[in-house]
């Protein structure tokens, strides 16, 4: 399979998962239930400065696909377009620029110890946070830990989130 294909498929999968009320497209209001899904399974309170950081990285990735389809409800082939043009068509540079602030705003309620790292626990709470199986979770640790410190950056993070977009890693850091 291409990675081409590869990239495809998992855009059209995180369609599914995004379109949260079956419709058929994504609107503001699936975005909505995402963040308040990801508050929920950390168990943050919708008031915590943590989720005003969800929200607002979640919205405005929200807004960027929905300006670059020019719909406010994105069908798949509008968000699967639409994902690719911003972030996958654009390399690093667009899961960087597009995607590093979500990740980011899940660090900061995922980074319970607040330093800045996810640590090998705090990746286990993400892993059980995004339906995956936590006992998975110290062997995709070690596949993302490029340097082998012992603790995940958002580098590092942003680079697994595209390294699966690409399919070239398994984990789906943005749930399943």
């Amino acid at each position: 399979m291409t990675i081409a294909v590869k990239a495809n498929d998992r855009l059209e999968e995180r369609f599914r998962l995004w379109d949260h009320n079956g419709n058929g497209v994504i609107e503001r209001s699936d975005f909505e239930q995402e963040i308040e899904g990801i508050l929920s399974r950390f168990g943050v309170a919708s008031s915590a400065p943590e989720a005003a950081g969800l929200r607002g990285a979640y919205l405005g990735l929200f807004d960027r696909l929905a300006q670059a389809a020019g719909t406010e409800q994105m069908s798949k082939d509008d968000f699967v377009r639409a994902a690719e043009s911003e972030i996958v068509g654009r390399g690093n540079a667009g899961f960087a620029e597009v995607l590093q602030p979500t990740i980011q705003a899940i660090m900061a309620i995922a980074d319970t110890d607040g330093d800045g790292l996810i640590s090998p626990n705090e990746f286990q709470r993400w892993f059980a946070a995004i339906g995956l199986n936590p006992g998975q979770a110290d062997e995709a640790f070690q596949e993302i830990d490029t340097d082998g410190n012992g603790s995940l950056s958002v580098t590092e993070l942003v680079a697994a989130v595209r390294d699966y977009h690409l399919g070239k890693n398994d984990i789906p850091l943005l749930g399943v």
